[in-house]
């Protein structure tokens, strides 16, 4: 069964220009409810714990400059079957290949700096959550 809980994180990209507003409301509109949230600067240590997972991966390097260059904001949203709404919702990677009317057509600028994070998997949701909200129940 899908969990109903999963995180997010608009990245610093979409932070800095003023867009995490109108993605919290993209994704209100598309019922997803907001159970924390919290804007903070990510250290490299944290940057690379958290995306660890890439580690072997050419683009961590650059991945983990990018997420530490400014203030970010974690979320966990819940709404049924979280994972693959969320994911649904904030379209492909690449904003060039993300459907119409997802948070990255919308607001992305770049494979890179493609504007927001999404778990995975309901155990990815369930780890990257506790990270940045260990007291959440």
């Amino acid at each position: 069964m899908a969990g109903t809980r999963t995180l997010t994180i608009i990245k610093p990209d979409a932070f800095g220009a003023g867009k995490a507003g109108k993605i919290i409301a993209h994704l209100e509109a598309q019922g997803f409810v907001l159970k924390a949230a919290r804007v903070m600067h990510l250290t490299t240590a944290q940057a690379g714990t958290f995306y660890e997972v890439h580690k072997e991966r050419g683009f961590f390097g650059e991945l983990v400059e990018f997420m530490t260059s400014g203030p970010c904001m974690p979320m966990v949203l819940d709404k049924a079957n979280a994972v693959a709404e969320l994911r649904d919702a904030i379209g492909k990677t690449d904003p060039a290949e993300a459907a119409e009317g997802t948070v990255r057509k919308l607001y992305a600028e770049s494979k890179g700096r493609n504007a927001i994070h999404a778990s995975d998997s309901d155990e990815a949701a369930a780890v990257e959550a506790a990270f940045f909200f260990p007291d959440l129940a």
